[in-house]
């Protein structure tokens, strides 16, 4: 996670870039995340755990302009469910970022 990045609870627009809050929150197998983004360019979309360790790398391309969604299925990099928890969603472009906070629970 990138130091001294404010979590943002609403759904709200930095600098070209909207990250919503993931739905359903808490989860328990699948979640959505939406975001959007005012001019095309390459994006990150991160999961984190508590201790800001990299869990799962959702996106890491060039997006076009407008609304993208993607869905986590609680699963880490190697494709092992997660543990419970607080995770943490970052949503990188141009050196900018959003992150929101989710719950995992089974």
């Amino acid at each position: 996670m990138t130091p001294g990045v404010a979590i943002e609870d609403n759904f709200k627009l930095t600098d070209g870039i909207k990250l919503s809050q993931n739905y359903p929150n808490p989860f328990y197998s699948n979640t959505n995340i939406s975001y959007q983004l005012e001019k095309s360019g390459g994006i990150i979309l991160n999961i984190y755990n508590l201790c800001g360790q990299l869990v799962k790398k959702l996106v890491h391309s060039r997006e076009t302009v407008g609304k993208h969604s993607i869905v986590w299925d609680g699963r880490d990099e190697s494709g092992k469910k997660v543990p419970d928890g607080i995770y943490f969603c970052e949503l990188i472009t141009e050196g900018k970022s959003i992150v929101k906070k989710m719950l995992f629970l089974r």
